[in-house]
């Protein structure tokens, strides 16, 4: 009887990690987010990035194209209104905040001609950044 136990123990001992390596791996490849689409692509190890050809825009420069079309059809107060509720509804953009309100000063010399009148639009937004850009478009 000892020796049968012996026997059974070595065996298990020996089929089960197979067993669960098999299984183990065919439950990755068979998990819900694995997707079976055409467009998507595998990162293989050796690559250095992908790139697909359905990218979307980063949601940073998205908001900063909305906010410079805004700018041109309003005013540069709406334009940092959005942008500061854009950054406290997201807060993934506040990074991003500077650079924005800077670009929108520039743009609001631009369109006004004047460092002057485009500083009338300044608001306290990401450290009065929109400012910062209205006098470096001088």
């Amino acid at each position: 009887m000892n020796s049968a136990a012996r026997r059974i123990g070595r065996t298990l001992a020996l089929v089960l990690p197979v067993v669960l390596v098999l299984s183990g791996t065919l439950a990755v490849t068979r998990v819900p987010w694995a997707s079976t689409a055409t467009d998507s692509q595998v990162l293989t190890a050796s690559s250095g990035t992908v790139t697909t050809k359905t990218a979307a825009r980063a949601p940073e420069e998205a908001l900063r194209k909305r906010l410079l079309v805004e700018l041109q059809e309003k005013d540069p107060g709406v334009a940092l209104t959005h942008l500061q509720e854009a950054t406290t509804k997201r807060p993934s953009l506040a990074k991003h905040c500077v650079s924005i309100a800077r670009d929108l000063g520039r743009a609001a010399v631009a369109k006004y001609g004047a460092a002057h009148r485009a500083q009338a639009f300044s608001r306290p937004v990401c450290d009065t950044s929109f400012a910062t850009g209205v006098a470096g478009a001088q």
